[in-house]
């Protein structure tokens, strides 16, 4: 817990710097985003498709080079199951996960790759922090953000995953 209050304070410090530096130059931008993301490996018999929502930064530097930070919900259902006549349903996997990274905006208009690092603090019956790693490559046009990525969510030497779709609008 303490990690991710490090990292939304940290967060919170990029978007403040960003603000205060060239605000008028659009070298800031923050908005609302909505995901939905796919389990992978084992996790794809164990949950259904997620969704979740939360807030994203960036700060432009140089040479289409930029920092990116996002704070959010994210929600799998757990799936049904039978066994012997009797249908039971797995727990829904819920987290808080809060990310930093950079990202980097080819010279050709709209197209960037984006690198995340962060944690996702599990919230009910599996609590808990892991770490996460998010590649992704997206399209920007006019403050509409559209990205697919991969998220892996390690804990306790256990890997979930998925492919998700993000979209958002940056102000």
């Amino acid at each position: 817990m303490t990690k991710t209050i490090q990292i939304s304070l940290l967060l919170a410090l990029f978007c403040v710097i960003g603000f205060q530096s060239q605000a008028q130059l659009k070298r800031f931008s923050i908005g609302p985003y909505v995901e939905t993301g796919v389990p992978t490996g084992d996790y794809k018999d164990i949950y259904n498709a997620g969704w979740g929502g939360g807030l994203n930064a960036d700060i432009k530097l140089i040479a289409g080079l930029g920092v990116t930070g996002s704070a959010g919900y994210m929600r799998f259902s757990g799936k049904s199951f039978d066994v012997n006549g009797v249908t039971n349903k797995l727990p829904t996997l819920q987290a808080f996960p809060v990310r930093v990274g950079v990202k980097y905006k080819f010279p050709f208009p709209l197209l960037y790759v984006k690198a995340e690092g962060g944690t996702a603090t599990y919230v009910g019956d599996g609590s808990g922090t892991a770490t996460l790693f998010a590649p992704g490559i997206g399209i920007r046009f006019l403050g509409l953000d559209v990205e697919a990525k991969y998220e892996a969510w390690f804990k306790d030497g256990d890997h979930m995953g998925f492919f998700g779709l993000k979209a958002g609008y940056n102000f």
